[in-house]
């Protein structure tokens, strides 16, 4: 099974949002299944099977996140990030702003869906690979 520490190892070689393909490769290949991302604070819950989960424990300071989601602007800084414009902490700021809360990444779906503060499911898309 999986330990935080190998997860952060690997989440440490992601520079901007052009190298999550592989960063989602290496969490898949040490046996992740899915996780949640919290914007609040950073800090992620994995899962794998047996009931198996790592937290990733809180990254930064918390933040608050905007009650009201803005969806033109979110995905103008999605679409920048994932080509590798911005870094994590600038994406961070931005999805807390545009009112992101969450994100959750199905490995086996192959997919990211993002949340709102009100736990709404605001966008979801195939992940490349």
């Amino acid at each position: 099974m999986f330990t935080a520490e190998q997860i952060m190892a690997a989440h440490a070689q992601v520079k901007s949002g052009a190298d999550f393909p592989a960063y989602i490769q290496a969490i898949k290949d040490m046996g992740v299944t899915h996780y949640e991302a919290y914007v609040t604070d950073g800090h992620t819950n994995y899962h794998g099977g047996n009931n198996h989960t790592a937290t990733v424990p809180a990254k930064y300071v918390p933040v608050a996140i905007a009650t009201q989601y803005n969806a033109n602007g979110f995905a103008t800084i999605l679409r920048a990030h994932q080509q590798g414009k911005t870094d994590y902490k600038t994406f961070i700021a931005d999805c807390a702003t545009l009112g992101i809360e969450k994100w959750q990444v199905c490995i086996d779906k192959m997919t990211c869906t993002y949340y709102n503060i009100a736990g709404q499911q605001v966008l979801e898309e195939a992940i490349p690979h």
